[in-house]
């Protein structure tokens, strides 16, 4: 059996594939960060993904292998990762654990070379040789970087919001909808914690109103600064640029304008890397290497 793990702060999603490569079970766990949590708080965690892979053995009785992809899993977290899900899934044969970005890599290009990139509440991009990660931009996050993302939109759509570059009435639907006022929103991203969720999460207002012409320059705006910041510095124009993440699903139309002005083709846009992920560890999903 594989179990495949896709781990963010928040959430961790998790698929249990038997020998013939079908799904035998799917599930969600909270998020588990070896850079925020502890080692016993992921333990625990853990321990409820053992009893739901022992939960298929009755399906398959074959080794498990194990292939984590997580959030906060630099090369430096790789060993302590592994050592943790060695503990928890004694049974496992093989035990992997990598960063979330090489698991949107090979959820989006599979073997084939490519740009892949991270577009949810933050912002990542690597060039990818269809097996590793051979160059990637740092993110900086949402004050020094991170554009593109969730949260640098928000950001932006405050900024202009307030200072008068949005309509008047848009300001009115927006505290109205949802509850917020200039005092209130000072609050939450210079003395609250987890600015960046909070301004990510002013998204799915500024989706609502794409319609309007300035909302939309925006948003094209902030992935053309991605392409720009983070995707330029490759040199692989040639090269298509897949992407992962709720920004880049639910904004397809503005991200497409962006990359046609910025000079880049766009390949696989996804909202979750699991589909893919489990594509690329089965037989069956094997993609032909690009050479």
């Amino acid at each position: 059996m594989k179990l495949i793990a896709d781990s963010g702060s928040t959430k961790t999603d998790w698929s249990v594939l038997s020998t013939s490569g079908s799904v035998l079970s799917t599930f969600t766990t909270q998020g588990l960060n070896p850079y925020h949590q502890s080692p016993d708080l992921i333990l625990a965690t853990l321990g409820e993904v053992s009893a739901r892979v022992e939960a298929c053995r009755p399906y398959d009785s074959a080794d498990l292998s194990v292939f984590f992809y997580g959030s906060g899993v630099r090369p430096e977290q790789e060993a302590p990762m592994i050592a943790l899900i060695t503990k928890a899934l004694p049974e496992a044969v093989s035990v992997e654990a990598h960063s979330d970005m090489l698991g949107a890599a090979r959820a989006l290009c599979g073997r084939k070379k490519g740009i892949a990139s991270i577009l949810g509440t933050g912002a990542n991009s690597c060039l990818y040789d269809g097996e590793q990660i051979i160059q990637n931009t740092p993110a900086l996050g949402y004050i020094l970087g991170d554009e593109g993302s969730g949260a640098v939109l928000g950001k932006h759509f405050l900024h202009d919001l307030y200072v008068g570059r949005l309509p008047d009435e848009l300001k009115a639907d927006f505290e109205t909808e949802t509850g917020l006022s200039l005092p209130v929103i000072i609050d939450r991203v210079y003395r609250q914690p987890l600015a960046n969720r909070f301004l990510g999460s002013l998204a799915d207002f500024i989706h609502s109103q794409v319609h309007i012409p300035a909302v939309r320059s925006l948003v094209v705006d902030n992935f053309r600064a991605f392409f720009s910041c983070h995707v330029a510095p490759y040199k692989s124009a040639h090269l298509p640029v897949s992407c992962v993440g709720s920004i880049a699903w639910y904004f397809k139309e503005e991200l497409q304008e962006a990359a046609r002005l910025e000079g880049f083709k766009l390949g696989t846009i996804l909202q979750s890397p699991m589909q893919g992920l489990v594509k690329y560890h089965t037989k069956q999903g094997l993609f032909s290497k690009l050479i």
